[in-house]
């Protein structure tokens, strides 16, 4: 049986549905039911309510959101409807602390309830948004956020190890879109929650497992889109200290493009999506090859550049005098070699006559200077047998033993003693 009870000093719309007014075998009907709650609801005013905005989406120009109450999970979805929105604060965004002015609405169509907003304003930053925060200005002090820091990725990783959930559509575009660009990527996948309370400690655990194999290149986490208090876990200081202590590159490939974990900010490279991260750690094989062909032309068009200028160049040295008749060179130079030899010859010669006649003019003084020549003429060197020349007859004294040298031979003799000079004159004269 459906009741429908009023709140005190309300009377109920008078065709709503009243207990006993259905039973099984007289239903109200879904509409009908709709329409008096509809109908109820309508009659509530607007207020004033606070709390952090956990969700904000933009479609149409229209945001849906949640907002969630400061102290406990309570939480509500609101409607801002484009017209509305053009009269709040242009940088709302999910985790500001606001004050939003609300009035229920019930749809009778699918049975959704709603709040519109008409009113919105900053009160300050949310509990959470203002945890992230404070760990954001830590970390960016400390240096995790420095690109001096993070490390480049391969060209092409032998292995990709992937952090994502299981059977989730993350893994699936990670999975096709780098086959898609290299069909023999090869990928090492690890599962784990992607929110709740299993998140961080399942995704460090896969991270330091993947980290410490040496066939993995780099290491993906992704996961699909989702409001940010789901990825809070992707925010959280022990995921970011892990990430920024392996020694394998990481790519942050969370949520989609609007969705900044912290995460993004420690990562070594941040990737939009999961097909972005796809895309960014894998080359197109396509593009290489029209690279490689582009490459092998420009440097065939090179080589072909270079050994044509070469073959001119070898040509035009070719064409030159020297080059195309070379024994004109030596038969120029072979009438000054004549020249310079005919004249070393003549000059030779004349020297070699000059010392001829030097050295026949020398021997010729030597010859008439030398003690042999005067023996030839007639003359005789006596010396005593200590050898001492005979100058003086004084020196070789009556029985004196003499050797006496002429110009063939020499002989003995014995000294009778000085003779007188004339006596030796006339003995001279007469022996001649």
């Amino acid at each position: 049986m459906t009741t429908f009870q009023t709140a005190p000093g309300q009377t109920p719309p008078a065709d709503a549905v009243h207990p006993g007014a259905s039973s099984p075998e007289t239903p109200t009907s879904v509409s009908r039911l709709n329409e008096t709650i509809r109908d109820f609801v309508q009659k509530w005013g607007a207020v004033w309510v606070e709390g952090e905005i956990t969700s904000w989406n933009v479609r149409g120009g229209n945001i849906f959101g949640r907002l969630k109450d400061l102290s406990s999970d309570a939480s509500l979805s609101f409607r801002l409807w484009s017209t509305t929105r053009q009269r709040i604060p242009a940088d709302l965004k999910s985790g500001d602390h606001v004050v939003a002015c609300v009035k229920s609405e019930f749809y009778v169509k699918t049975g959704d309830f709603s709040f519109i907003v008409s009113a919105m304003k900053h009160v300050g930053l949310g509990e959470q948004l203002e945890k992230l925060e404070r760990l954001r200005a830590q970390l960016r002090k400390e240096g995790l956020f420095d690109p001096a820091r993070k490390k480049p990725l391969p060209f092409l990783p032998h292995r990709i190890g992937l952090i994502t959930g299981e059977r989730s559509d993350a893994e699936k575009d990670v999975h096709r879109n780098a086959e898609l660009r290299w069909p023999a990527v090869s990928f090492r996948t690890v599962h784990v929650a992607v929110q709740g309370e299993r998140c961080v400690p399942e995704t460090v655990a896969a991270l330091q497992a993947l980290d410490a194999d040496p066939e993995v290149d780099v290491i993906v986490i992704a996961r699909g889109g989702g409001d940010p208090q789901t990825l809070l876990g992707f925010s959280d200081e022990k995921l970011l200290r892990a990430v920024a202590a392996a020694s394998t590159p990481v790519v942050s490939a969370i949520g989609h493009e609007n969705d900044h974990p912290l995460l993004d900010d420690v990562a070594d490279l941040r990737a939009s999506t999961p097909t972005d991260a796809a895309k960014r750690i894998v080359p197109d094989v396509s593009e290489q090859r029209a690279l490689v062909r582009q490459l092998r032309s420009r440097a065939g068009s090179r080589l072909t550049q270079r050994i044509g200028h070469d073959i001119a160049q070898l040509q035009q040295l070719r064409s030159r005098p020297v080059l195309r008749a070379p024994e004109t060179m030596l038969d120029s130079r072979a009438q000054d070699l004549w020249f310079q030899v005919s004249r070393g010859r003549e000059i030779m010669t004349r020297r070699v006559d000059a010392a001829e006649r030097t050295t026949a003019e020398l021997r010729a003084s030597l010859r008439a200077l030398s003690p042999a020549a005067t023996l030839e003429r007639g003359y005789a060197i006596a010396h005593l047998t200590e050898g001492v020349i005979v100058r003086d007859a004084a020196q070789a004294p009556d029985g004196a033993e003499v050797t006496v040298t002429v110009a063939r031979g020499s002989f003995t003799a014995r000294s009778h003693g000085e003779v007188d000079e004339r006596t030796e004159t006339g003995s001279t004269a007469g022996a001649n």
